[in-house]
């Protein structure tokens, strides 16, 4: 029984049940939740656009329903944060008391949100973006197809903007 429980250990120590990974060039776009980059309008044609403070699509299969700015397996977007033991910890020490007091939230590093082809990229697949960091795939983009696209979400429509279309060589780690 102890032989048993000693090789049953040390076949999952050498990596029996860890996730594979590889590396990849894709081409990486970037989209945020604005009214642009995810095709949704203030207001309804039957109330006379008077109910401006609600969202509804604007085109596509779901046109006029509600938009609810949630991403296709229900989470909310974010983008990644490197939390307080990072290398921005390092080059902006100044930012530690801010980040302690005022930005707790900020301490642990958070992965940002990702939208690809989930037939070749399930939900839950991490994948490190260079210039951007960790991401979870949580996400589909209509334009987003094939293994060699990827969306990733920023805050801003400028900042989304900033990054453009590049091509960059990414790990994945499959769930």
């Amino acid at each position: 029984m102890a032989l048993l429980l000693l090789i049953t250990a040390a076949s999952l120590a050498t990596g029996g049940c860890a996730a594979s990974s590889t590396t990849r060039i894709i081409e990486a776009t970037a989209y945020c939740n604005c009214s642009k980059c995810c095709e949704w309008e203030r207001g309804n044609a039957t109330y006379l656009k008077l109910d401006f403070w609600n969202k509804y699509q604007s085109s596509g299969p779901d046109k006029g329903r509600p938009y609810s700015g949630l991403t296709a397996n229900g989470s909310v977007p974010r983008e990644p944060e490197e939390g307080f033991f990072s290398v921005d910890s390092i080059r902006r020490p100044w930012m530690i008391p801010f980040r302690l007091l005022l930005f707790p939230w900020y301490f642990l590093p958070h992965d940002g949100t990702l939208a690809a082809d989930t037939s070749y990229y399930p939900f839950g697949t991490r994948i490190h973006v260079p210039g951007y960091g960790w991401g979870v795939v949580q996400d589909r983009g209509g334009a987003i197809k094939g293994p060699d696209r990827l969306d990733l979400y920023f805050h801003s429509h400028h900042a989304a903007l900033e990054w453009g279309r590049k091509k960059v060589r990414v790990t994945i780690v499959f769930p």
